[in-house]
């Protein structure tokens, strides 16, 4: 009997594809009526028999944790017999951070949430101008927000830091045109709150002669929302960061051109078989490539005819998961709220934690990997989901304030101390919106965004 131990940790998913895809041959390749497993036990241990070389048609994605496989071969029967186990987490702290329990949900009378003037405080911060940064860092903490602000950002830090770190093979040459070509590390980049907080951290985290390559998508040329929001992004970045070498990849697509990429991406996707799966994958795909278009004009000028061929050779990319999940991003986290205040607003997140393995990390983890980039998730770091989890409910977000204000509330707090002021208020958008690709989706698919909308289309399953 040989032994195969390998992990799918929380809340980031190493990719040992060698020793995935002989699981997959071995749990997958039968002809057994009931294959499937409850990979959710920590005692289940499922035989799986190999007879003949047919593939059933399913994927299923390994939640966290800690698997061995025992395989053995019968030479009398002439098939190979296989058991799986999920084990517990030793680590306390982790099976802690799996339950996602907060211990402050709801809000009592003496908590800062009910203070107005505290609420009057927050309201002047958001108008500060950019120029202003330096006093905005000085302003005299009266507000547990302003303090709690204060750790997010420190455990941020260290979580992009460590996840950039490991990288002193690329150390900067001595000639310039080598500094000029090292680029170990991009962001997925929308111009948004999430990735402008990314691109801000690794700036703090990495060599000052690295560049760094902004990977953006459009399927509607510079026009997409992200696309604008993108390039206003990077003129904040520069500046907050001057010195730093911004480098905005621009990625145009055409969906109608996509035929053979698109079923590429399905297989990648899979067990996901939504057209919203669809769109996120595509557009993930696409921007991971990094294979697009810069702009060779002067500082201060911006000329579409003057951009230039360009593929990133970054092999890793940062990107903002866990952002929207941990800090209430969603809109229907503020439906949840209108309905069932704030306990029905932290179910809500709970349920978007404990299966964000199964609805997103898998998918774009293979997305990413399949260009040869391995993808790391800052905001799904240990401690920065322990420090969030420690902060009142009410201070992580305000949905009783509008849309780009009360949502994710303490990481725009952390954008203000970064000096991302205009970022600090910009309104969640989902990267199929923003990208355009939803939009050119209903109308290729459906014959319009009202037709697509009628039949909810981002839940459609794919024939």
């Amino acid at each position: 009997m040989k032994g195969i131990i390998f992990s799918s940790s929380f809340p980031e998913i190493p990719v040992l594809y060698c020793v995935l895809f002989f699981l997959l041959f071995i749990l997958f390749v039968c002809n057994k009526s009931e294959p499937f497993m409850n990979m959710t036990s920590s005692v289940t241990v499922v035989d799986v028999d190999i007879k003949d070389g047919s593939m059933p048609n399913f994927w299923e994605e390994l939640s966290c944790g800690i698997y061995s496989v025992s395989l053995d071969y019968s030479p009398q029967d002439g098939y190979i017999a296989g058991g799986i186990k999920r084990h517990e987490w030793a680590n306390t702290v982790l099976q802690e951070l799996i339950r996602w329990e907060r211990a402050s949900v709801y809000p009592q009378a003496h908590d800062s949430y009910f203070s107005s003037c505290n609420l009057t405080e927050q309201r002047e911060l958001l108008i500060l101008p950019s120029a202003e940064t330096i006093y905005l860092k000085s302003v005299p903490v009266q507000s547990s927000v302003s303090r709690q602000a204060h750790n997010v950002l420190s455990v941020l830090r260290k979580s992009v830091m460590l996840r950039t770190s490991q990288n002193d093979i690329f150390q900067v040459m001595a000639d310039d045109s080598t500094q000029e070509d090292c680029t170990p590390i991009a962001v997925l980049f929308s111009g948004g709150l999430d990735s402008m907080i990314l691109a801000a951290l690794l700036d703090q985290s990495i060599d000052p002669n690295y560049g760094v390559d902004l990977l953006n998508v459009s399927f509607d040329g510079q026009s997409a929302p992200d696309r604008i929001s993108a390039k206003a992004g990077v003129e904040e970045l520069k500046r907050i960061a001057p010195s730093r070498r911004w480098k905005l990849v621009e990625i145009d697509a055409d969906l109608s051109k996509l035929t053979m990429e698109m079923k590429h991406v399905m297989e990648l996707i899979y067990p996901a078989n939504t057209y919203m799966d669809l769109n996120i994958g595509t557009a993930l795909w696409l921007a991971a490539s990094g294979d697009g278009w810069t702009c060779a004009c002067t500082r201060g000028f911006s000329d579409e005819n003057q951009r230039v061929k360009y593929k990133s050779q970054a092999r890793i990319v940062l990107v903002g998961s866990g952002a929207d999940e941990q800090c209430a991003g969603y809109g229907r986290h503020r439906t949840k709220y209108r309905c069932g205040s704030w306990i029905g607003l932290h179910e809500e997140m709970k349920l978007d934690m404990q299966r964000i393995w199964k609805r997103n990390m898998g998918r774009d983890d293979r997305i990413i990997a399949d260009n040869g980039k391995e993808a790391r998730f800052p905001f799904l770091d240990e401690d920065v989901i322990k420090t969030l989890l420690e902060i009142p409910l009410w201070e992580v977000a305000n949905l009783d304030e509008p849309s780009g204000v009360g949502d994710k509330k303490i990481l725009r707090e952390v954008a203000r101390l970064l000096g991302l002021q205009e970022a600090s208020i910009l309104p969640k958008r989902a990267i199929q919106f923003g990208s355009r690709i939803a939009r050119e989706s209903n109308r290729k698919n459906f014959g319009s965004n009202r037709a697509a909308n009628q039949a909810s289309a981002g839940s459609v399953v794919i024939d």
